[in-house]
């Protein structure tokens, strides 16, 4: 006997619920770049890999995956555990490509400092997490008299997996993030910020690495947290992994008869927000220009940097003695800070921790489902395999 219309819904209604559930918390088993054994760079990592590593930060996410076209949400980046507004951290913002949304950029740009948690969240959905990032500052314990907060918050376009238009963050969603932001081990993949974001036509989201200095060139921790939603030729480590693949920007319009023409169709747009954390104590000239060497990582993995990309990056210090006291009055500041000839090895830092972060967002990803359209991960066996032909892991 057919089943009824109405049951029929509604047994449908629940299987799509059980399979977006299982999108989130089926255990993530596959491997971080490092896990592989493949070496980015050649600068040593901290112990976790890890914006993290670097003394104080603390990451949190709103993973958000419901019914058949949600998948979004929010990541939350603290400098530090204590009122941002209290004790600002110096930071800077250099901007790749323009097409975006970054609120707050340019108070930081002017005032070379960060007084809330980096937010990461959807497009559509920046006014509404920089309200509720607005609520959750003022009202911090000390923070009665204020009256103006700068949100930074940045953003991806994950409206091919995700219902953009709906803008589903809640309040709730935000102070989540920031409630469950904590130091340690990182989660990377389709999590918080990255849940529906697509890299180089895989799954993309979230990742993070780290490098750490040789006490000789002052023993500084460098960490870097990326969220990806880009397009291009993707080349792992200098192997043009999305050729062999058969998956990159252009291919369809290239074997077309001739080279020309093209079919509208390629994947280069998206974005990519990056953030960087040192505790070398640098003031905003030197955060600007470190900022600016994190696109180059992201270069490194095959960015076309197209159009239609917002591609960002937001650095800051964490450093005791840079950071800016809100009540001080004082006429002048004595500030000891890294000299421009002494930021080179923190550039190259910067440089292979977002390109390993860039990988790990990848190799952490899992197959997502949302909105119509099914973005498969990146394939780690065939991906292991080109990467060894290239003699880049064993």
């Amino acid at each position: 006997m057919p089943m009824p219309n109405k049951l029929f819904a509604a047994a449908m209604a629940l299987l799509v619920a059980a399979f977006a559930a299982a999108q989130n918390t089926t255990p993530n088993t596959r491997p971080r770049a490092s896990d592989l054994g493949l070496k980015v760079g050649i600068l040593p990592t901290g112990p976790l890999d890890a914006i993290t590593d670097v003394a104080g930060v603390e990451v949190g996410h709103t993973t958000i995956i419901r019914g058949d076209n949600i998948r979004t949400g929010v990541t939350a980046v603290l400098p530090h555990s204590g009122n941002l507004y209290r004790e600002k951290v110096p930071g800077a913002i250099f901007v790749g490509n323009g097409f975006g949304k970054l609120a707050g950029s340019t108070q930081v740009d002017e005032m070379g400092s960060i007084e809330t948690p980096i937010l990461l969240t959807s497009t559509t959905s920046v006014p509404r997490v920089a309200d509720a990032l607005i609520s959750y500052m003022l009202a911090l314990p000390g923070n009665d008299d204020v009256l103006s907060i700068n949100p930074v918050v940045g953003e991806t376009n994950d409206g091919y997996l995700s219902d953009i238009r709906g803008r589903h963050i809640t309040p709730d969603d935000v102070f989540a993030a920031l409630k469950n932001a904590k130091g340690g081990p990182v989660q990377e993949g389709a999590v918080g910020a990255g849940t529906g974001t697509v890299v180089f036509g895989w799954k993309g989201g979230i990742g993070t690495s780290s490098r750490r200095l040789p006490a000789n060139l002052g023993g500084y921790t460098l960490g870097v947290l990326a969220q990806t939603n880009f397009g291009g030729v993707l080349t792992i480590a200098g192997a043009p992994v999305g050729q062999e693949l058969g998956q990159y920007y252009l291919r369809k319009e290239l074997q077309q008869a001739g080279g020309g023409g093209g079919t509208g169709k390629d994947k280069a747009d998206g974005s990519c927000m990056i953030v960087v954390a040192t505790d070398a104590p640098l003031d905003a000239l030197n955060l600007k220009r470190l900022a600016a060497r994190a696109l180059l990582g992201v270069a490194r993995t095959g960015s076309s940097a197209s159009n239609g990309s917002g591609d960002y990056a937001i650095a800051f210090s964490t450093a005791p003695q840079v950071r800016i006291q809100a009540n001080d009055r004082a006429l002048t500041r004595n500030l000891e800070v890294m000299t421009n000839d002494a930021m080179s090895p923190l550039f190259l830092a910067a440089i292979e921790a977002t390109e390993e972060a860039v990988y790990n967002s990848m190799f952490k990803a899992t197959t997502m489902t949302g909105n119509g359209h099914t973005v498969e991960a990146l394939p780690i066996e065939k991906t292991v395999d080109i990467l060894k032909e290239h003699r880049l892991i064993k």
